[in-house]
């Protein structure tokens, strides 16, 4: 079968989503940027879905991965030990800080989810406390595509479609910073939200409760929600109180991509039992996802017969000598620094578009961990139809603006739509100050399109 005819739409490949086999195909890419095989060239503005913290191409990491590949690809961890592991290992814990400093690796963020979630429940098991099996998540939420991690999620279409195949877990409402409730403003809202912590606590049973399950920095459920300090400080004492655990699933909001190596760290005085990390940790080189856990937890662990999981790629020396690398060349160039410091410089990009366009309702996020949501009149918060399709089309209109994005509509859009702004660590201010202007084109093209088909929208902010 010739290369043209393939591309001419006879393809045996199953994606996910559908219609994806009409996109355009990658040819290649280095740095923020991906040229595709007619030669056009994007900026790769989301960082695939939120992944390529180190853009493409690192010359670093390329040759780690050609080192390790020569010397061994894949040794079984129950028959080797391997000097890549212990050197990643080493390297987290240190970032990760103390209470944190034991490592357990896998192949991305549903897995490194599923892990917290069993480890927990064997911590437990250890314990004596057998009764708590009960993992509480935030609605909305996503925390991976697992049946485990869909368990936890706080997802309308999820529950409907796997729901009987799993075992759901008790939801509390998340501390929405934009669509909040009548009568509560978002700080308000927050507070109300982490009390619902200690009200679903009391329903459930305490001694039926493991966990509390949350995104420090919302990623495609939420848009880049970040809560009130308040609410950190609060779910954890929650949880102090009854013995509960609090597992962060950083898998998007970590690595440094809020301005801190961990979300959580800007919050001290709320440090969660466990945590959830992948994306950014590969950094698109490798799948490669982590679980965080304290010495103490997996003592209690092993020395109860062990923990009872694992894949069969965990911990294979050539993942793990190319996490390695992305670590050490996100520290050598002071990357968390840059992600806090061109974060602020794209918020400020984007509010400023804000200003101008009525399509953005809220500017979001934390480092370069942002997101807009995307509005019909941002002095009523009205929604765009939602068969509009809007954050879609808009990802489609960008494309010829030479802009890659991301966004992502859960709870089919009843919480809002948006658009996750989220480059690679390495980008510079004249990079982002590009990306602040094409998405500027993008959402004035999309604006004459939506004035075309007589959507009611609010009046621009600027003639």
């Amino acid at each position: 079968m010739s290369e043209s005819h393939l591309r001419g739409g006879h393809h045996h490949v199953f994606v996910a989503p559908p219609g994806a086999l009409q996109l355009p195909t990658i040819a290649r890419a280095e740095g923020i940027y991906m040229w595709d095989t007619e030669g056009r060239r994007y900026i790769d503005v989301s960082a695939g879905p939120v992944v390529s913290n180190l853009g493409h191409g690192n010359p670093r990491v390329l040759e780690a991965m050609i080192e390790q590949a020569r010397n061994a690809c894949f040794a079984w961890p129950t028959t080797f030990q391997n000097d890549a592991n212990r050197l990643l290992a080493d390297r987290l814990a240190s970032l990760a800080g103390p209470g944190l400093d034991r490592v357990f690796m896998v192949s991305g963020g549903s897995e490194a989810v599923e892990s917290c979630l069993k480890f927990a429940r064997q911590y437990a098991l250890a314990m004596g406390q057998g009764s708590r099996y009960k993992v509480i998540g935030r609605h909305p939420s996503y925390h991976g595509a697992t049946l485990g991690a869909l368990a936890v999620t706080g997802d309308v279409d999820a529950e409907v479609m796997f729901g009987p195949m799993m075992h759901t877990m008790p939801k509390v409402p998340a501390p929405l910073s934009y669509r909040y409730p009548e009568g509560y403003d978002a700080d308000s809202y927050a507070a109300h939200c982490a009390e619902a912590v200690e009200v679903e606590i009391q329903r459930q049973g305490p001694e039926t409760v493991l966990a509390v399950i949350l995104e420090p920095i919302g990623g495609l459920a939420t848009g880049a929600l970040v809560a009130p300090d308040h609410y950190y400080r609060r779910v954890r004492e929650i949880c102090d109180a009854h013995g509960v655990l609090l597992i962060h699933d950083e898998v998007m909001s970590g690595a440094g991509r809020s301005g801190k190596f961990l979300a959580g760290h800007h919050w001290p005085d709320a440090r969660p039992d466990l945590v959830a990390l992948a994306k950014g940790i590969g950094a698109g080189y490798t799948p490669l996802g982590i679980m965080l856990a304290p010495d103490r937890m997996v003592r209690a662990v092993v020395e109860a017969g062990g923990f009872a999981h694992g894949h069969t790629y965990n911990a294979n020396p050539l993942t793990c000598a190319v996490g390695r690398a992305v670590l050490e060349e996100t520290i050598a160039r002071d990357l968390v620094a840059n992600a806090a410091r061109q974060g602020e410089r794209l918020r400020n990009g984007l509010q400023a578009l804000a200003a101008e366009q009525s399509l953005i309702g809220d500017v979001r996020g934390r480092g370069l961990l942002l997101a807009v949501e995307l509005v019909a009149d941002p002095a009523t918060k009205t929604m765009l139809p939602r068969e509009l399709q809007a954050p879609a089309r808009l990802c489609q209109l960008a494309r010829e603006f030479g802009l890659v994005l991301y966004a992502r509509r859960t709870n089919r859009g009843a919480f809002g739509d948006w658009l996750m702004l989220t480059p690679p660590l390495t980008i510079t201010g004249e990079e982002v100050d590009e990306i602040v202007q094409r998405l500027g084109c993008t959402l004035a093209a999309y604006r004459r399109e939506l004035e075309a088909q007589r959507v009611p929208l609010g009046r621009e902010m600027v003639s």
